[in-house]
């Protein structure tokens, strides 16, 4: 794998935070031809360390070192409330590095601020990574380069698809709409399943057909050229089985109320960077 450094020579990786976004990273560079040796992990937590040593044969850190100063990229897939101290730990050791964060809601400034650098680029990623199916919007700062967004994109890219905003702000909207977006999915999996059940099918029947809809409808609207109101209209005649579940979803304002659960999400988005991102 060929990527874009400071540090002549240097193809290492470094890792902060070695959970389960990580490990769907990891396992796509992996996949990619970069040797597990190349990679270097910060993880605080044994049970993790153990886990990646199994799964890809790392040898993760508890904390971090002078080892980090090889590393051309920096990725940090930690929690929001221990990403300052991770941050202040490890930056006399990544100060020619590029950065690349997963985390949610801390904001840029506050990460270049702490690491000292102004090579930072946010990532808003998503579950579905974890089978390479995955949604990851981007914001680089000023200073992330051409070939810094390049060495970004050939990272995600065993992951899924990825698009960049121009706008940091909006990463908050992204973070309501595909960052918890496969929770909602989910919920209405759920849902659907138990009305299943209810009506008399089987628990096993009721969940595959319900997330084979999802996985079908999805594709459907992926592959073809029309929007969604013209997908849905064409299953909705008037008078119909979809026609009522439709109507009976508008007279209980369904979608009212799912667009102000997804702006309690992106308002939450904000709160985290106000929150974890102060000095």
């Amino acid at each position: 794998m060929t990527t874009s450094t400071s540090t002549p020579g240097s193809d290492r990786i470094a890792f902060i935070g070695g959970g389960n976004m990580a490990s769907a990273i990891i396992g796509g560079l992996i996949k990619q031809g970069l040797a597990p040796g190349q990679i270097d992990v910060v993880e605080p937590f044994p049970e993790a360390r153990d886990k990646l040593r199994g799964q890809f044969g790392l040898t993760a850190q508890a904390a971090p070192t002078a080892k980090l100063e090889q590393a051309a990229l920096v990725v940090w897939a930690v929690k929001p409330q221990t990403f300052k101290e991770a941050a202040l730990q490890t930056a006399p050791h990544t100060q020619n590095a590029l950065h690349l964060s997963v985390a949610a809601g801390i904001r840029s400034d506050s990460i270049a601020r702490w690491l000292g650098t102004e090579r930072v680029v946010r990532a808003m990623p998503n579950t579905p990574a974890l089978v390479g199916k995955g949604m990851t919007a981007l914001f680089a700062r000023a200073a992330a380069t051409s070939a810094d967004r390049q060495q970004v994109e050939r990272v995600l890219a065993p992951t899924g698809e990825c698009l960049w905003v121009e706008q940091e702000v909006q990463l908050d909207a992204v973070t309501a709409l595909s960052g918890s977006g496969p929770a909602y999915v989910f919920y209405f999996i759920e849902a659907m399943t138990q009305a299943g059940v209810d009506m008399g099918l089987p628990h096993a029947q009721a969940q595959q057909l319900a997330v084979g809809t999802f996985v079908g409808a999805s594709e459907l609207a992926r592959a073809g050229g029309e929007p969604p109101e013209v997908l849905r209209q064409r299953v909705t005649s008037k008078g119909g089985t979809t026609y009522a579940a439709i109507t009976s979803m508008e007279q209980d304002k369904v979608k009212t109320l799912f667009m102000r659960a997804m702006h309690a999400a992106q308002q939450r988005a904000r709160e985290l960077g106000d929150e974890f991102g102060a000095d």
